[in-house]
């Protein structure tokens, strides 16, 4: 069950990078954010890699991390199914887990986080989790 939302950012892609060509195309993509997870704000920066599937959407693996400017931090792991829109935007959605020994984000070691996580055709990235009860 989808449970209430814990975090939302705005930011930047801060880079991409072709690491493959064959067997099927894949690209890393790296980006930077304002966010407020668990009410925290802070920085979350972040870089996966999305491959190409025959039928042309996309798969994706990423981690990263938050960092709060009071010292508290999480790192995360993801995976995700997307889709290129036909003026270069990219839209995911998909799962969360987190590490964290922060008190005030311990919680997030017994999370399952869903998202979505959008990029517009200039760069511009969104994103939303949700707890996944």
């Amino acid at each position: 069950m989808l449970g209430e939302q814990i975090a939302e950012g705005l930011g930047q892609r801060t880079a991409r990078r072709v690491v493959a060509t064959a067997p099927k195309l894949q690209i890393e993509v790296s980006f930077e954010d304002r966010t407020t997870l668990l009410g925290l704000e802070g920085f979350n920066i972040g870089t996966y890699v999305s491959s190409t599937r025959p039928d042309g959407t996309l798969e994706g693996e990423g981690q990263g991390v938050f960092a709060a400017p009071g010292g508290e931090m999480a790192t995360w792991r993801g995976v995700a199914n997307g889709r290129l829109h036909a003026d270069g935007a990219v839209s995911y959605r998909g799962a969360l887990t987190y590490s964290s020994a922060s008190p005030a984000l311990g919680r997030l070691n017994a999370v399952a986080g869903v998202f979505e996580f959008e990029v517009t055709a200039k760069g511009e990235t969104r994103s939303k989790i949700w707890e996944w009860k």
